[in-house]
């Protein structure tokens, strides 16, 4: 959920701008981040770059911790989610990483980035608007620029994203699908929802991965697609422990009192 609001931002951008004009062209210690300001951010999204894979894990770290927080679009996080959806296809994101290839521990460098496009497409996703709106009123995007800067930038940064769909790379080619999933509920996506409908189709064939199985069955359940016959015994039980989960949330916010005079519903 967002809740960091400051200023009217204006979306320039129609077509992803090349990284080093974002990173120099960006005045980053003018933008808020959790911790402070941006001005640190130059170095470590240089770092991402560097033909070190573990340089780049520990940039990554610093890049994209430090404008991470509590499901927060920050100012920051807006050039960030650019600047690295516009070094997706750079060829030094790869460098040194074919001796990792068979270890299922190691996220490549551009995994990494994926995912965290994918988790931030969420924080600013329709349910995320919705439930801001809910407890915030209907002006919640008007009064949080950086929010609808970041959805207004989906149709850019699903440019980015959609080649990896097809990816040699097979963890690739997951997190490239389900950072998409939430990009194309802009309305100049939806059109691309039937190819993600197929991509999702061959995840759940082969993915025992729980998050983005979950992910992939949530979109094709969303766009009207019958999962019966795509869900395993764990995304049976998953979905079952999700729901018992939310009647206990819900019979929480009814009942709960710091005390328990009934036993909850489950």
């Amino acid at each position: 959920m967002t809740n960091s609001c400051s200023r009217t931002t204006e979306n320039p951008h129609s077509e992803l701008p090349h990284f080093q004009e974002l990173l120099d062209g960006t005045d980053w210690a003018s933008l808020a981040t959790p911790y402070g300001t941006g001005e640190s951010l130059p170095a470590a999204l240089t770092r991402l770059l560097d033909p070190n894979p573990s340089i780049r894990a520990a940039a990554a770290r610093d890049a994209l911790d430090a404008v991470t927080h509590q499901n927060t679009i920050y100012e920051a996080t807006v050039p960030v989610a650019l600047y690295v959806a516009a070094i997706l296809n750079h060829p030094t994101i790869t460098a040194g990483e074919h001796a990792h290839e068979a270890d299922l521990q190691h996220h490549s460098t551009r995994e990494t980035l994926l995912d965290w496009l994918g988790h931030t497409a969420y924080d600013a996703d329709d349910e995320c608007l919705a439930l801001s709106e809910r407890h915030l009123g209907e002006g919640f995007l008007d009064a949080c620029p950086d929010m609808w800067a970041f959805r207004e930038l989906r149709p850019v940064i699903y440019s980015a994203v959609q080649p990896f769909l097809t990816d040699d790379n097979a963890r690739v080619r997951d997190a490239a699908l389900v950072s998409a999933i939430p990009l194309t509920e802009h309305h100049a996506l939806a059109e691309h929802r039937n190819e993600l409908a197929d991509h999702a189709h061959r995840l759940l064939s082969t993915s025992t991965d729980r998050y983005r199985r979950d992910r992939a069955l949530d979109a094709l359940n969303a766009w009207g697609h019958d999962t019966s016959t795509l869900e395993n015994a764990n995304d049976i039980a998953a979905r079952e422990f999700h729901v018992r989960m939310a009647d206990h949330d819900l019979w929480w916010a009814s009942n709960g009192t710091g005390g328990c005079a009934e036993d909850p519903p489950f």
